[in-house]
């Protein structure tokens, strides 16, 4: 999906976070002024009411209280002695979320004062804003950052590689500290070992948006509009097979129906509910579900990061539930079991269900298999996906199983990034089939993707190997008996001298057609 597709932004009753979006296409420092007033800095104590008082929560996904999430940084600090570190994590590494990255670049303030607030509680030693290096918000936020003569601590701006895995806390903790940006392989607590080891407190842009509106406009006001164990708004990024793609800043309790109808969509098939960690529901349930976090559970949905993704008549589900499975286990760490096993085999288990060879009990054993076994929550998320898109689109698995197909195409509604600088995966394996004579070796050296049919040849999905994967896939491609085995290049990744190559090719073929010429006009 390409930014334009969701730079509509829209608003049902009261704008908050949208405040002042009807007169100013970007918030200046000056705008920001206008619209909330000048910034309030107030103590931890007040931080902490305020945060519980309208029940904040992280609106990253995993919908932590932010009040304890405070507490718990403070506490850590004092027990040891040491200073803290606010970070604020925008960097939105999933296709379809779109939410922080609107923000940053429409009212970037708003999350700078947030995390202002934050740290002149805790007293922070600095601000870090973690941003991805697809180039949509960082040009926004350093210019707003320049604006700000006074921050109560100094702040930093750490771009980190635009991957899915790029917003999970430990991941950015560790690219933030120079390491791999990949999940620690262990559960740490930011509040208690973050970056450069310090008690750290991470949350997402929109959370720290929320707490800024907040503060400036009271407790009471805030909690005026939403439910009452909710209560505030949500910002919902639309997408999938809406007629306008936006992101929609609506009170908790709303119909979600709703909101699809201001996007110009319907149910269709089902809707996806959280986001590529979320769950499918079908229309019947999106047509009754509230916009909540309950309202969504009620259902069978999930909230999440606020994502929103419903899926047309017009394309195959199957297929494109198969495209982003194989996406999700491109983009794993591959520094565990699950990441490196079980998520290519429930990739490739789904794309036997898509072609009708396979069973959605096979699908569910796997995902049952690396359940919380996980050096993070990546397998567990995309389980999640798998399990409830099967129990979703009950008709299009019986029409694939049983009936040769849907006869719908691929459409590609759900989006997942495309070409070399999403994720690193280059190149696809192919095989030979007029010199493979089935021994059955690249499926011991490679058996995250490679699986030998009943006849003993390998069979394997047609997506892209991931970056992590290579040098396991040219061992498998050298090590061949046969020579039959080849690692190319996908059509999305083309070689630096693609060019140079193709017009040698094409002066060969030249040559050859001139050399053929020639010899016929000898023996004609």
């Amino acid at each position: 999906m390409s930014s334009a597709a969701v730079t509509a932004v829209g608003c049902i009753g009261p704008a908050r976070l949208t405040a002042g979006f009807d007169a100013f296409r970007r918030l200046d420092l000056w705008a920001q002024t206008e619209v909330y007033g000048d910034l309030d800095l107030v103590s931890y104590g007040e931080l902490v009411r305020i945060a519980d008082q309208i029940r904040l929560q992280g609106r990253g996904g995993a919908g932590f209280p932010f009040a304890r999430k405070l507490t718990a940084v403070a506490e850590s600090a004092r027990r040891r002695s040491l200073p803290t570190v606010v970070v604020v994590n925008a960097t939105e590494g999933e296709p379809a979320a779109w939410k922080d990255k609107m923000l940053l670049n429409r009212a970037p303030h708003l999350v700078i004062d947030g995390a202002a607030l934050v740290a002149s509680a805790l007293r922070a030693r600095e601000i870090v804003f973690g941003i991805a290096d697809d180039g949509v918000a960082g040009d926004s936020l350093l210019a707003a950052l320049r604006e700000r003569q006074h921050l109560p601590a100094p702040p930093r701006v750490v771009t980190v590689p635009h991957r899915f895995l790029s917003g999970e806390g430990g991941a950015l903790v560790r690219g933030i500290n120079g390491e791999a940006h990949i999940p620690p392989g262990k559960k740490v607590r930011a509040s208690d070992s973050g970056v450069d080891g310090l008690p750290t407190l991470l949350s997402n842009a929109e959370t720290f948006a929320q707490l800024a509106v907040a503060v400036s406009i009271g407790v009471e006001e805030y909690t005026r509009v939403g439910l009452p164990e909710e209560p505030g708004t949500v910002l919902l990024t639309v997408s999938g097979s809406a007629r306008q793609p936006s992101i929609i800043e609506t009170p908790t309790g709303v119909p979600l129906k709703e909101v699809l109808r201001i996007c110009g969509a319907t149910p269709g098939q089902g809707v996806l509910t959280g986001g590529y960690h979320g769950r499918w529901i079908t229309p019947e349930a999106a047509s009754q579900a509230e916009v909540s976090r309950r309202g969504f559970a009620e259902v069978g949905g999930a909230l999440g990061a606020g994502i929103i993704i419903p899926l047309g008549d017009d394309t195959c589900p199957l297929g494109e539930v198969a495209r982003v499975m194989h996406y999700l286990a491109a983009e794993s760490a591959g520094q565990c079991g699950p990441c490196r096993l079980g998520m290519p085999e429930m990739a490739r288990l789904v794309n036997s269900v898509l072609d009708g060879t396979g069973s959605p009990d096979a699908v569910h054993a796997v995902a049952g298999a690396t359940k919380g076994r996980g050096a993070c929550s990546h397998p567990d998320g995309t389980a999640r996906f798998a399990l409830s898109a099967l129990e979703t689109f009950v008709e299009d698995v019986s029409a694939h199983l049983y009936h040769n197909g849907c006869g719908r195409p691929v459409k590609g509604v759900l989006p997942i990034p495309e070409g070399p600088d999403d994720g690193g995966a280059n190149h696809r394996l192919e095989v030979d089939w007029s010199r493979c004579d089935g021994h059955g070796l690249c499926a011991h050296i490679l058996p995250e993707m490679v699986r030998l049919d009943s006849n003993g040849f390998p069979a394997f999905p047609g997506a892209p190997v991931p970056a992590w994967l290579e040098p396991q896939a040219r061992r498998a491609v050298d090590m061949c008996p046969a020579l039959a085995l080849r690692l190319t290049r996908t059509a999305s990744a083309p070689a630096p001298d693609a060019r140079r190559r193709a017009e040698r090719q094409r002066a060969a073929k030249q040559r050859a057609a001139r050399t053929d010429r020639s010899i016929k006009r000898t023996h004609g």
